[in-house]
């Protein structure tokens, strides 16, 4: 099961962090580009310049101060997802995925975790001020339409795209994903109250 390899295994985190970093950097460059010929809106998660810390070492850096449990961050990645789907016109960029992540990865620490710490904390891990870190809460959770519940299904399913992730991994990089751009890479948008997988793969899917 997914979820057990990735979420109940300690030692797989690192593994975790790599494909969580790996798919958020591709379809942040890809809207990097698809920017430069369609308009974007700003919002508060945008920074003025692009972050000098990766994304990948980003989320290490969650993950060595949040110390929040392994499922808090695909709960984070499904509350990306849906952030994005119900924000169209605030896709994924370089811009402004750190906030985001640091923001998704505390909303889910709060949802999931009996024992988390305060935004006070969180603002210091994502390197930003208190106030920052409050405002950008309030307006993720209205972004999300404050749907926090993710279901069992919902997560497992999440977790199987993060295995995927790991198969494109494993091979050299080919012309596609150089150019930022893999038929395979993408982020999976799915009703969730929809019992039947065909009615799940019928559903809008954001391609990068």
């Amino acid at each position: 099961m997914a979820e057990l390899e990735i979420t109940q295994n300690q030692s797989l985190m690192p593994k975790l962090i790599d494909y969580l970093s790996s798919l958020l950097q591709r379809v942040a460059e890809a809207n990097d580009i698809n920017g430069r010929f369609q308009p974007q809106k700003i919002s508060v998660f945008h920074g003025l310049t692009r972050p000098n810390i990766s994304i990948q070492n980003y989320l290490e850096r969650i993950f060595k101060y949040a110390n929040c449990s392994p499922c808090c961050f695909v709960v984070a990645y499904v509350y990306l997802d849906r952030f994005t789907q119900c924000q169209p016109s605030l896709p994924i960029n370089s811009f402004n995925i750190h906030r985001l992540l640091i923001t998704s990865v505390m909303i889910a620490a709060k949802f999931m975790d009996d024992m988390y710490y305060n935004n006070a904390y969180y603002a210091k891990v994502g390197g930003i001020s208190t106030t920052e870190m409050n405002f950008l809460e309030v307006d993720f959770l209205f972004g999300l339409g404050f749907r926090l519940n993710v279901t069992p299904t919902t997560f497992q399913t999440y977790c199987s795209y993060l295995q995927k992730e790991m198969l494109l991994l494993q091979p050299p990089l080919n012309s596609s994903l150089c150019m930022g751009r893999s038929p395979k890479l993408q982020y999976i948008c799915f009703n969730e109250d929809d019992s039947s997988s065909q009615q799940q793969q019928q559903q809008q899917q954001l391609v990068v």
